[in-house]
């Protein structure tokens, strides 16, 4: 059984579902050159912590001049990245090697 809800949780990841990160942590897959949530809603006036994985064969650069951040990804490797406390607001995030990848921050 705790199979069937493991698939069930990673089935809704990969659909890119907005996600939403109460506590302030989330993370974001890329895959196929696209953030997967593209919209992910973190709450205002804290610190958040990003976790950033790529699933893809070929390196990601997660960038975003909204909030000043910019990290290389290697292939299958993962990165941490802390924002905030941000205002609320929406803030874009992109793959500066795939620059039609793009996601959103939703701040509230």
């Amino acid at each position: 059984m705790a199979g069937f809800w493991a698939f069930f949780a990673a089935f809704f990841l990969v659909l890119g579902l907005p996600a939403r990160a109460e506590d302030g942590d989330t993370t974001i897959t890329i895959k196929g050159d696209k953030f997967l949530p593209d919209e992910v809603r973190i709450p205002a006036d804290r610190k958040v912590k990003l976790t950033v994985r790529n699933l893809d064969a070929a390196p990601s650069e997660f960038e975003s001049s909204d909030f000043h951040r910019e990290k290389i990804v290697a292939p299958g490797g993962e990165i941490t990245v802390f924002v905030g406390p941000l205002d609320a607001g929406t803030y874009e995030f992109f793959d500066d090697f795939h620059p039609e990848d793009r996601g959103h921050l939703v701040v509230k």
